[in-house]
């Protein structure tokens, strides 16, 4: 059993706002929202999403979405990490999704509806569409390989895993994360639920709608201090607790009070070995819908008082479902490392059921702690917290 730190030694993310970190953190410094009609599908359901554009022409016929998403994120993780291939190590890989589970092969079955056939390249297409393993294969890792399908809380849930598996010796090395694509099914779903907003999207705001649906991949490199060592890899960033609580409350409304919420927190915070005090900034779920803002924004106020330093990155990325907890994970490592988080992008008006604003520019951060949170359908609540060494 390893009791040592679990250092980031690589971040890889990709998102309408931008692919790569860099690409991303100046489109976020600078305001940018890039959100817009759809145009990947066809959709009698016509809401604003945040599309990710210029992806490079695919290589694979027949493959996901969601795997031309990841990779660029695996990718610049991978080069981060200076790591290529398994060099003998035992890799763990544990990814987030939703859409790449179960609704990308929805041509098949509508083909089959009608005809009562449909050809089965799409069918492989599928069997060969599991995230992990395409990953460990490419690697030739000698880890465990995992998928984690827990809606929107997902990506942040296979993060836990891989530090479980690093801290019980399972593996020397992880790849985390989670990637989802826009898929016809989602975005006619949360229409249907009336939590999607035909504006975009204004998370914490009094005037919010809804969400807006997005899309993207956010990869973290994980291993332990002693295994970075031996790598001869440094790194100050550094995953030190999780904590994970269910409200069994509804199954798409989260418990009005938060309970569920308050205890993964506490139970983070615990294993961190932190106090709420630590805490520099909160990327917070921040769907925009009306529910999980006024709960989450509440609790967090709770638990960290009112001049804590709030910010939804959705607000740049869209609800990006099973990736969201990756993508915003990389976006709460590098606030902490860089110092800075952007603006709380749609917040305008302050809602006194919530009562605090969120970040309203580009916000200085000082502090060696920060913590995101994902809640999910099915009361599911989970919340990280990242730490940043202190220097010698």
């Amino acid at each position: 059993m390893n009791s040592g730190p679990i250092l980031i030694t690589g971040m890889g993310v990709i998102s309408a706002a931008g692919t790569g970190l860099e690409a991303s953190l100046r489109s976020m410094a600078a305001g940018e929202r890039n959100v817009g009609p759809l145009t990947l599908f066809e959709s009698p359901v016509k809401l604003p999403v945040f599309e990710v554009r210029g992806l490079p022409p695919r290589q694979t016929p027949g493959r996901m979405r969601t795997m031309d998403l990841l990779e660029p994120a695996l990718n610049e993780a991978l080069a981060a990490a200076h790591l290529s291939s398994s060099s003998g190590l035992r890799i763990g890989v544990a990814l987030g999704t939703t859409v790449a589970c179960q609704l990308n092969d929805l041509d098949f079955y509508s083909t089959w509806r009608e005809k009562h056939s449909a050809p089965l390249a799409s069918v492989d297409g599928y069997l060969n569409g599991n995230l992990a393993e395409a990953v460990a294969a490419r690697l030739g890792a000698g880890g465990p390989a995992l998928v984690v399908v827990n809606a929107c809380s997902s990506g942040t849930d296979a993060i836990s895993a891989a530090m479980s598996w690093l801290k019980a010796g399972l593996c020397d090395l992880a790849i985390a994360g989670g990637a989802d694509e826009l898929n016809r099914i989602p975005l006619a779903g949360f229409k249907a639920l009336g939590v999607a907003s035909d504006e975009p999207c204004a998370p914490f705001d009094a005037d919010r709608k809804g969400l807006n649906l997005g899309e993207g991949a956010g990869v973290l490199v994980l291993e332990t201090a002693a295994g970075a060592a031996r790598r001869g890899v440094q790194s100050p960033l550094r995953v030190c607790g999780y904590g994970s609580s269910s409200d069994a409350y509804h199954l798409t409304a989260p418990h009005p009070e938060g309970e569920g919420l308050i205890r993964a927190v506490n139970a983070a915070l615990q294993q961190a070995g932190i106090q709420p005090s630590d805490i520099a900034f909160v990327n917070a779920h921040g769907t925009s819908t009306p529910d999980n803002d006024k709960v989450e924004g509440r609790v967090l106020q709770k638990i960290f008082g009112q001049g804590i330093k709030v910010l939804s990155t959705k607000g740049y990325t869209g609800h990006t479902l099973g990736a969201a907890g990756g993508i915003e994970a990389v976006f709460t490592a590098a606030g902490l490392s860089n110092g800075w988080i952007p603006g709380s992008a749609g917040f305008q008006t302050l809602d006194a059921e919530i009562g605090f604003c969120p970040t309203l520019g580009n916000t200085k951060i000082s502090g060696h702690y920060a913590l995101s949170t994902s809640l999910a359908f099915g009361g599911n609540n989970t919340a990280l917290v990242i730490g940043l060494e202190e220097p010698a």
